[in-house]
This record gives C-alpha cells, structure tokens and sequence, in this order.
C-alpha cells in the first residue's frame, strides 16, 4: 500500500510540474525587445520612458548589483488568439526564486500608468482578457537588479562596494494565451493532492481523494492536454464538491505581503517593492471582489503617495471600498524591545494620525508579525492609544520553550491586557498549501475553547503579495471536506469573533521574550547609539520649543518636528535599529542619525535662545525630569554645576597611588585601580562594605568567539560563554587629577586588531564610578562585554524598559531562565539584595546578561555579575559590521536602589547644556513625586496650544503627586496617547485642578497623557 500511494505521489508531481503547469500558457508569440540601462539612482516613469533604448535579446545579461533597467515589449497580438485570454509573460531571470528576493519589476503601459509587479510567480501581465486579435501591445517594465543573499559572506550589500558584473538573464519575454481549463485543472489537482497528502492513510477521504486523482490521471491524454482537461476536471468535480464537517475549525484569511522596510535591500528599493506589491493587489482586487488585504505602516502609504501617486489613488479606492485595510497603526512594524517609551508611543501616534487624515480609518489591532520579541509596556501603550488586538507570530521561533498559547490576553507589566492571536500556521507569508492549512489545525492549541484562527496570506519579506492562484485555491478550500473551513475576512471580524468566543482565554503576563536573535541588541552599534541619542534630543526640543513658545510666543515647529519623529521611527524599523540590515541600509542610517541630530540642536540653541534671552549670564539646562544640585528638573538655572551634576559643597577628590595602582576617595567611595587598568575594589563609606567581591575585578573588558548556529547579525548561542579572554595589558595608565572636583583614569590597550582606551572617573558627591571606553574595533565574529562583579546575592535582575521596569530571574530554575542568557535594557540594570543594591546606567547599548557563578568556593552567599554587551562582528549580512571607532558611557551607581537608577540613568542620556543668557528660566511645570517621572512635556499635535505632559509612575508602586504649571490653568484633564478626550482613559487616572496645580493618583507603572489648557486673555 505504501509504495503504491508513493507511485501515486510521483506520478501526479511528475504531469504537474512537465506537462499541465508548462501547459497552462500555449501558443506563444514572440515580442520585441529593447532596454535601456541606469548604473545609478531609479528615475521616475516619465524620465525611464523616454530614454534612449536599445534592441535587446531573450538570453542577453543585464543588471549589475542595484542598478535599474527598463525594458521595452513591443508586439501584436496574432489573429489564431482570438477570443483567448492572452498576457505578455516576462522571466527577468528569476530561476525558481521566491518573490521579492531576486530581480523584479514593475509594469507600465506607454502612458506611464502603472499595469502590476513582475515578480517570480506573478511574470505577467494581462494583455487582452477575450482577444480580438489584432491587438498593438507596447509594455515598459522597469527592472531592478537587486542582488539574492543566501547567507554566504559579500561584498554585494551595498553599491560601493559591489561589482560591476550582470547579475540576471532574460530569460523570456512572449505572448501567450493562457488555457482556462488547464490552469483550472492544475489549481484542482494541486489542492486535492496536497489535501490527501496530509489526511492519514486510515481517513477514507484520504482514499477517495487517491481514487479521484488516478482516475483523472488516466482520463487525461498528455497529448491533448487542452482537450481532455474538462473530462479529467469532471473526475475531480464529485470530491471538490464535499462539504467540511460542521465541526471543521474555521480559518479566518487574510490577503499580505510583509515588506520589510528595510532588510536585504536599502530604503529606496522597499518604496519600489510597495508600487510592485500594491499593484498587483490592486489589479487582483479588480478580479477577485473577496480579497481583502492587510497592510501596516503608513511609513509605506506615505512613500507610496509620494513616489507612485498613481498606484496611491488606486490604493485608496480600495481602502474605501474596504479590500485594501490599513492595519496596526504604526508608522512602521518596529522592533519594541529597544525604543525608548516616548518613541513607542509616537509610533502609534504618527500611525494613527496618517490614517484617520487619509483615509478616515482608525485600526483596532496592533500587527507585528516579525519584530524580535515584545515589550511588557505593550499591551498598555495599545490600549492607550485605542487599540484592543495584537497580531504576531514570531514567538513560534522561540529556541528552547514552546509557546503555549495561540489565543490569550496579553498583560503589560501595569496590568492593562490586549486580546492577542498569533496564527497557529506560525507564518505571514502562507501560500495556502494543504500543508500549511493541516498544521494550522494540527498546531492550534485552543481546540475544545476556540474553533477560529487566522491565517496571512501572500507572499512577504521581499513583497509581492497574494497571487491568483492563491485566490483560486481559498476559494475551492473554502468548504472543503478534510480541509479547515475558510473565509477571507478582515483582521477585525475575526478579533471581534474569537473574542465574543473566548472571553475567558488565558493570560500572559509580562514580555514576551523571543528565545532568538538575542545578538540585535548590540549589532550595529552606531544604530544603538544614535537611536538613544536622537530620542533624547528630541525630548529635548520638545520641551524647550514648548517652554519657548508657552513663555516666549517662539514659533513652536510642529512640522520639523513631525518630520524628524518619522525619520527616526523608520530608523526604528525591525530590521534596522536591531542591525540586521545590509552595509548599505546601515550606512544611510548612520548618516540619517547625524543629520537629524543637527537640526535638533539648531532647534534646541533656538529654543534655548528665546528662553535665556541675551546676555552673559552662565546658565544650565537640565531637560532631566529630576533634579541635579543647583539646577531644577525641566529648567534653567545660573548655579554653575560641573558636568556631572554633582554637588558643588562636597569635599573634592583625593588620589593616591602605589605599588597596588591607584586610589580615589571622595568621602563616599573608595576606588582602587589596579596596575592592570581594572577596578580591582570599592568601598562604600556611606554603606561601610564592599561593592565588588574579594578577588574579582570589575569593568573588565572580555571577548568571547561569537559565531552561531546561523543568523550572524541576529543570533547570540550560548556556547559562546565556553571560551573568554579578559583584557588586562596594559599600554599606558595616566592619572588626571588637574580638577579635583573629578579625577580620571585613563588606561590604553592594544589587544589582537583593536585598540582600546577607559577612562574611569570618580567626581564629588556622587556615589556613582563612570566609565568611558573608546575601541577601535576591527575583530571579526567576536562578542565584546564589560564585565562588573558584585557582591550582592541578586536572584533577579531589574531592568529598565518603556515606563517602567521587568524583573528577570538570575538563575536557570527553569528552561524558561536558562534562554534568557542575553537580555535587554534600556538606561539601566539593577541588581541589589535587601538593603543594598547596585545599578549599571549606560547612555546608548542595550544588550546585557546577569549571572551567579561563584567565582571559586561555592559555599555561602553568591555574589553576582552584571555584564554590559559593547561590540559584535557578524559578517552577514554586513561583512564590516562595528568596524571602526566607538564610544560607550556607562557608570556603576552604588547603594542604589530602583529611584536612583531610574534618575542617573535619565542624568546619564541628558547631560546638562551650558550656555550664556540674560536670565534663568523656571519649569514649565513641575511634579512633587520623584517617583513620577515626566516622560514627555509639547504642545498638542492639533496646534490649539494646549500643553501635553506624558508621565508615568517609575518604582512599581503607586504613587499621589502634584503637577504644578508656571502658566494660569483653565483646564486640565487626562487624555489618550492620540491626545483625545475618552472617558474610559479618564477614569483610570481622575484629576482635580485647583488653580495651576492638577492633583492625581498612579498604580504601578501607569502611563498619563495630562492635557492642561492654558488660560488665555
């Protein structure tokens, strides 16, 4: 039986793939061609048009590397076609290749409108859908030669750096006409053989569907395939026709096409991969009524509008008519374990707003299928901001733990829930195989709870969508027997039924941490760095344009500002904040953070100006929401603080140094430095013990080999631990002590190909030891950290995310602690025992891992080791990824507890700003409780001016504070992320006003959007 169902399989694969799919366009007409060749930047249709072309021949090599060729087809439609449906069919050289991933272009008619995408499995485009014969047909396809990437390391990733070789062949370009009844047949054939595939040979429907086939097999004549397809259909007809159980589980699916917006290919050719991917479903929408099709980012839909009006309009059509949906209300599908809190919000925000004011849309579900695991802030920021889903799939790559649930609500770390689904199919890209829709079923973890689950469609990463065969098939699986029953449907009638189903489904509570492509968070470190840095220049401008135009009447610059947030949150995109991006991608970005940060100062110095007024006047700015000594939170001050904020009155520093290195002391910790540049003690006068313990060193710089199982530029393996080298050759110490209000360290080493010089500064009044490292990196497939033993018997670690904080276990109880070797923060980590605790703040990484591994006895108390992730050398898909300079701040606050690392971590990334002025400036408001942090101070986004004051509560505990504003209140009141009046927002957080003070209540980590109306004359 086994071996006859085995000659069954081979027969039916063999007549499809060499005799019906070859057969499904016949009668071939050849075309003319012609192209015309651009090495460098795309032009617009109008230009590619009128360009000088050149007669070209089917065979003949084009593209090298990112360039763009645009092809002329020129032909008649012969008169033995008449009344078939004819198309030109284009191979630009795809060679089995999946869509998006290889070359591929976009169809014009000679009037430069544009016709669809050709793209492998997509290479037509219709001509006549009943030739008259006749017909003159003159085709434009521009062409881009984007290079395939398999993995292998290359220099393809960027076009300074690629050849000038021709990647592609054409390899046809003709008339056919396409026969009906074949193309029928193969879709019929295709899914009854793919159905019976995955039934097990016990099911009788598996044995009918066999039946079925062979007898079509042997009703087909290979010789005439045209003529027997319809007999060998009607073979087929009696076991399409059978219905689904009434007990089938029911798959919700969704027309996609995930475009990456950057990835193995830079921004300017993900616009081209929209106007591709969009027209063909505008074109499919045209002759499929039932599609409907999901798509997020406005980022795209704004591209679109501007590079490709044309398809935008065609777009729009289709949104009105509710088959083109605008999901998740992002600008673009971030990455969310690395943007700062204030950036997830705007990335909602800029969503939303581009939505509502083009297409009068306001999505409901959040869709993220592919960032690399997902912030416990989450599920509060969705609702917040008028979200009630959320759409993933990536925690199925999950290493180590199955995740166990497809349908559940998720729970942010306030408490908030989003109903979320993820596709139990575990992919955005389903092609709708009969292997796909079985594991769906399979997989599904909710059976006996849940009878719904949903299903993307099309095909994604690279861009092309849904096909018609895909359409084809959704419509003959759509009750089918054996088959999950299917329906396209939008994302929100699924979410509203299998909520109404499920009400009681199963919480997570927490993040949701992807045991995978842990390496993202220290990959490309310029994208960390600059990402942290603009986040918090933009914070900046907010809140002095705000002050300014509240005190001053500046002009407060809505636009630039609006602008610069969108050029930052593309930049937040999965691929390329997490450094997964080709040289090329990273490259533009690296430029993109330094031009955005140029334009934020221009904006600060002016702000800054209009406030301070003219004068010589030494004055300090601290945009910090906490206070530094001399200088209010939010405000101006004269008092002349040094750079760190320390206290002026605190006794300066003392050195002194030995046989034993070198010593500093300022009243409240004593460093020792050895001759080998480590920490090799300090000791906390003010605690009276130790920081590190006896025997260990700290900011110890160690490289471990760092190639994994696979995913360079992603993947962090554990095994990586297995082998370390510490740093401890020493080129040159120096002691600078000239200011004895902050004595420096600085120690230089040459190890293997790189360079590295710490700096190690201890200042007065502050128990807090900063670090500077500058490396000049030049290793390959090595992991760089800084390492900081503490003696403090931490079973878990507290880092910062997006309003708030996670605890993470520090020990391997579970499988579920032992995969989170690599963890994520943002300006701090702490870790403490009760009584006394310790914080690492940085100013621009994020990458970190806590252990408790004894360094020798493992008798008694453990003490624990904290690790700052600095530098990675993947080579792919960026060969040279990190290499060059760097500069990494980071410090070690002792006796801290949680308060005061979320304030130095703020201190860390906004140092203060010293100019000269006429006057100090008071703050714009001001907040009683230390524990309620200011996250965001601006004027509303619908120029009322009105102010906006984004805070949160810091410590996990609830808080009752005071805002005070410096400007006359005729209103106050709570408002959603979109800055909208909702009752339901208002009740979690009531405010009374009582002239320019607004009194209110925060639970643990609660985000409040606080809209003050200032009193006008």
């Amino acid at each position: 039986m086994h071996r006859s169902l085995s000659n069954l399989t081979q027969r039916i694969d063999r007549v499809l793939l060499e005799r019906l799919i070859p057969a499904i366009h016949r009668d071939v007409e050849p075309v003319t061609v012609e192209a015309a060749h651009l090495p460098g930047e795309p032009v617009p249709a109008d230009v590619g048009l009128a360009l000088p072309y050149a007669p070209f021949t089917v065979g003949q090599f084009w593209g090298p590397a990112w360039s763009t060729t645009w092809f002329r087809f020129t032909g008649e439609v012969p008169e033995r076609m008449r009344g078939g449906r004819v198309e030109l069919i284009v191979d630009l050289g795809f060679e089995r290749a999946g869509p998006g991933f290889r070359s591929e272009g976009l169809a014009y008619t000679a009037d430069g409108t544009p016709i669809k995408g050709i793209e492998p499995r997509t290479a037509y485009v219709p001509v006549a859908r009943e030739a008259a014969g006749g017909e003159r047909v003159e085709v434009y396809v521009e062409a881009a030669a984007n290079p395939r990437f398999d993995g292998t390391v290359t220099q393809l990733g960027d076009r300074e750096t690629a050849p000038d070789t021709p990647l592609y062949r054409l390899d046809r370009a003709e008339l056919a006409m396409r026969d009906e009844e074949v193309y029928a047949l193969v879709l019929d054939v295709q899914v009854l053989h793919q159905l019976a595939l995955e039934l097990a040979v016990t099911d009788p429907r598996h044995h009918e569907i066999r039946r079925a086939l062979e007898l079509m097999l042997d009703e087909l004549d290979l010789g005439d395939l045209t003529g027997s397809a319809p007999a060998a259909r009607k073979r087929l007809a009696g076991v399409l026709a059978s219905p689904a159980a009434p007990s089938a589980h029911r798959v919700t699916a969704v027309g996609h096409a995930h475009i990456d917006s950057a990835w193995l290919w830079p921004v300017r050719e993900t616009i081209r991969k929209c106007s591709r991917t969009f027209s063909n479903v505008v074109a499919l929408a045209d002759e499929y009524p039932e599609l409907v099709f999901a798509c997020s980012s406005a980022q795209q839909y704004a591209w679109l509008r501007e590079h490709h009006p044309q398809v935008y309009r065609r777009v729009a059509e289709k949104v009105a008519s509710g088959q083109f949906l605008p999901v998740g209300g992002m600008w673009v599908e971030s990455d969310t374990n690395m943007p700062g809190g204030e950036a997830l919000v705007r990335q909602f925000t800029q969503g939303k707003r581009f939505f509502a004011a083009e297409f009068g849309i306001e999505p409901r579900e959040v869709w993220l299928p592919d960032s690399f695991g997902y912030s416990g802030s989450l599920p509060q920021l969705a609702r917040l901001a008028g979200f009630r889903w959320f759409l993933s799939q990536k925690m199925s790559w999950n290493q180590t733990n199955r995740f166990p649930h497809h349908t559940f609500w998720w729970e942010g770390i306030d408490g908030s829930r989003v109903f979320t689904h993820f596709p139990p199919a575990e992919t955005y890209s389903s092609e709708l195989s009969g292997r796909e829709l079985a594991f769906g079923v399979a997989n599904f973890t909710e059976h006996g709870r849940s009878t719904v689950s949903l299903l993307p469609f099309g095909y994604g990463n690279g861009g092309g969508g849904p096909t018609r065969e895909m359409l084809e098939i959704a419509r003959r699986v759509a009750d089918l027997e054996g088959s999950p029953r299917l329906a396209i449907r939008t994302p929100a009638e699924f979410f509203a039924e299998a909520e109404h189903e499920y009400p009681d489904a199963p919480v997570w509570n927490g993040e949701m941490y992807l045991e995978y492509h842990r390496g993202t968070y220290t990959s490309q470190s310029a994208m960390k760095r600059g990402n942290r840095h603009t986040e918090h220049l933009l914070r900046e401008a907010e809140l002095w344009c705000a002050t300014a135009a509240s005190r001053t009447g500046h002009e407060y610059p809505y636009d630039e500002l609006d602008a610069i947030w969108q050029e930052t949150l593309l930049l937040q995109f999965h691929d390329i904040l997490p450094g997964s991006s080709i040289a090329w991608v990273h490259r533009e970005a690296r430029q993109t953070y330094a031009r955005l940060a140029d334009r934020l100062e221009t904006l600060i110095d002016a702000a800054l100006a209009a406030l301070t007024g003219p004068g010589s006047v030494p004055l300090v700015a601290n945009a910090a929401p906490h206070t530094r000594p001399g200088v209010p939170a939010l405000g101006i001050a004269t008092t002349p603080a040094d750079g760190t904020g320390s206290d002026a009155d605190a006794p300066a520093v003392s050195v002194r140094t030995g046989p034993d290195g070198t010593v500093l002391d300022n009243g409240l910790l004593r460093v020792r430095i050895a001759t080998d540049g480590t920490v090799a003690a300090i000791r906390d006068l003010v605690a009276d013990r130790e920081v590190l313990p006896a025997g260990t060193s700290a900011n110890v710089l160690q490289l471990h080999p760092d190639l994994p199982n696979k995913f360079d530029a992603w993947d962090v393996d554990e095994f990586y631990r297995n082998r370390r080298h510490d740093l401890t050759e020493v080129t040159e110490l120096t002691v600078q002590a000239d200011d004895p209000r902050c004595v420096r360290v600085r120690i230089s080493r040459t190890d293997r190909n790189s360079a590295y010089v710490q700096t190690v500064s201890l200042a007065a009044g502050e128990r807090v030891l900063r670090f500077e490292t500058e490396v000049d990196w030049h290793e390959r497939e090595t992991f760089l950290k800084v390492a900081f033993p503490v003696d403090v018997q931490a079973t878990h670690s507290s880092s910062e995310i997006q309003f708030g904080h996670l605890q993470r276990p520090t020990h391997t109880n579970t499988s579920w602690d032992a995969a989170r070797f690599e963890i994520c923060a943002h300006r701090w980590l702490h870790v403490g025992e009760p009584g006394y605790g310790v914080a690492l703040v940085n100013d621009g990484t994020y990458g970190h891992d806590v252990t408790r591994r004894p360094p020798g006895d493992a008798q008694g108390a453990q003490p624990t080791t904290v690790r700052l992730s600095l530098l990675r050398g993947p080579r792919y898909p960026d060969p040279d990824t990190d290499r060059g300079a760097h500069r990494f701040g980071y410090a070690l606050v002792c006796g801290a507890e949680i308060e005061d690392a979320v304030r130095e971590g703020y201190r860390a990334n906004l140092p203060v700003r010293r100019r000269t002025g006429g006057h100090p400036v008071d703050p714009l408001i001001e907040v009683s409780d230390p524990a309620v942090v200011v996250e965001a101070v601006k004027l509303a986004d619908d120029r009322s001016g009105d102010v906006i004051v984004r805070l949160y509560e810091s410590l996990g505990g609830r808080a009752r504070a005071r805002l005070r504003a410096s400007f006359a209140l005729a209103g106050a009141r709570v408002v959603d992320l979109l800055e909208r009046a909702d009752e339901s927002v208002a009740a979690l957080a009531p405010v009374t006003v009582e002239g320019d003070a607004v009194d209110f209540a925060l639970t643990p980590f609660q985000v409040v959007t606080l809209r003050l109306t200032p009193a006008r004359d």
